[in-house]
């Protein structure tokens, strides 16, 4: 029996997603094939014999992309049995499932996703009850087989300011996480729980691939300090092992002002940067979104950080329902003030606030007036921001950032862009800017996100 697992996009990591549920599948027996389509070309010759497809939904842009290959692949192969499991497939499950998906599996699914392709070798009707599965307990994780994915090199790369760039192997400690923020995607499947990897299993998983030519490793949880003591000992072994190899993890601003000394020992132990979802410099949009932190403690995180020697690479949701322009402009300004712009991907500057379904927000969303209908096909409730030049700007922004994108314009060139787009809608005079900015920080070639991007459907026309 053939099985194919499908990745639409995770942000440029050779996924873990598709490794762990192959070495469980691989183990019983099962032929496997994974299918990684950031950095492979679709192709319907990929899947005709297939007796089950399973496709990963890990994030917003990878499951809108998704639902194109799906309806793709049911409107080719009616006979296959299609599966779509992660983050963004339980709360989407209606529309998925209108699109072709059969069974729909959340949280730690890999032993329901197993015994799925178990009944299907043993004889069970392709036409049976469908399921949808949310599974929150405790697995056996096993060493994730990366031997059917595309090498190390085809994904996202590491940049080290004057050095040359490079290869990245991508690791998962953890999944799910212990708070609840209420804009975080991990929330409505969570729902505050998280699930460590085995120590042993996530050592080897670097050992494989440091020797697939990794030299550096990041770590893809959630928030790496949701265990402070598992984390560390994941590093202090991969250091003694590996004392060459730098690496680096996201972490909460909490999270980083309650860990201080353990910081001192990740900075020894050569991590060179921590990203960390600031989202806003305003307390009151800070205290919507239950973030768990304070304007002024990103400040400070921001000056431990510097102080061990870790760069702080910040990501934020600068366009939400209660976003101001001179808020907006507050948080450029804060930017140059504390010489970030270098550290700051473009992209994150252009973010607009994301409501997938399910999402906590909606707790106090529910009867604002900017709140418009869910549209299943876009995966989240729309809004309408009620002052219309705030989501002018925001739309000014995204399309600057991605025509600098293109032109491959310095970090530095497209704030100025930005600076000068909202001060233009300010109706003010555009400041000079300060000769110094901010040293570049190391950064991966593809930033870190979690919300909404503009999607490129020209996946299946590639």
């Amino acid at each position: 029996m053939k099985v194919v697992l499908v990745s639409p996009y995770e942000i440029g990591r050779q996924p873990f997603s598709l490794a762990q549920p192959a070495a469980w599948l691989k183990n019983d027996g099962f032929n496997v094939k994974c299918v990684d389509l950031s950095v492979e070309t679709f192709d319907l010759n990929q899947f005709k014999d297939a007796d089950l497809i399973a496709v990963h939904l890990a994030m917003h842009a990878g499951a809108r992309l998704a639902a194109e290959i799906i309806a793709a692949i049911h409107e080719n192969f009616r006979n296959i049995v299609l599966c779509a499991y992660g983050l963004y497939a339980p709360v989407n499950q209606d529309y998925f499932r209108s699109l072709g998906v059969k069974h729909v599996f959340g949280g730690e699914c890999e032993p329901d996703l197993l015994a799925l392709c178990r009944s299907l070798r043993s004889g069970l009707k392709k036409n049976s009850a469908s399921a949808t599965l949310t599974r929150l307990d405790k697995i056996g994780f096993v060493v994730p087989d990366r031997s059917g994915l595309p090498s190390l090199a085809k994904y996202s790369q590491v940049v080290f300011p004057g050095n040359a760039n490079k290869t990245v192997g991508f690791v998962e400690g953890s999944r799910g996480c212990k708070h609840l923020c209420r804009h975080c995607p991990v929330v409505p499947v969570y729902k505050g729980k998280f699930r460590v990897v085995p120590v042993d299993v996530v050592l080897e998983d670097i050992r494989q691939q440091v020797e697939a030519g990794a030299e550096h490793i990041s770590f893809g949880d959630p928030d790496f300090l949701n265990g402070p003591t598992h984390a560390r000992r994941i590093v202090k072994i991969m250091n003694k092992q590996y004392p060459d190899i730098s690496w680096d993890a996201t972490v909460k601003v909490e999270h980083i002002l309650q860990n201080k000394s353990l910081l001192a020992e990740f900075s020894d132990m050569r991590c060179k940067f921590i990203t960390s979802a600031v989202e806003s410099i305003e307390d009151k949009v800070l205290l919507k979104l239950e973030k768990g932190h304070t304007a002024s403690d990103f400040v400070e995180a921001l000056g431990l950080l510097r102080n061990l020697g870790i760069a702080l690479v910040p990501t934020f949701v600068p366009f939400t329902p209660w976003t101001t322009l001179t808020g907006y402009q507050r948080l450029l300004k804060t930017c140059i003030d504390l010489q970030l712009v270098n550290a700051v991907a473009p992209v994150q500057l252009s973010i607009r606030l994301l409501l997938p379904q399910g999402s906590r927000l909606l707790e106090i969303a529910r009867n604002e007036s900017w709140l418009n209908e869910f549209n299943p096909e876009l995966l989240g409730y729309q809004w309408t921001h009620p002052d219309a030049k705030v989501d002018m700007l925001q739309t000014r922004v995204q399309d600057w950032v991605i025509e600098c994108e293109d032109k491959d314009r310095s970090r530095a060139e497209t704030f100025f862009g930005i600076w000068s787009l909202t001060h233009e809608m300010l109706e003010s005079k555009t400041p000079t800017l300060p000769t110094e900015l901010g040293e570049e920080v190391p950064h991966m070639t593809e930033p870190w996100y979690c919300c909404a991007e503009p999607v490129d459907n020209q996946l299946l026309h590639a």
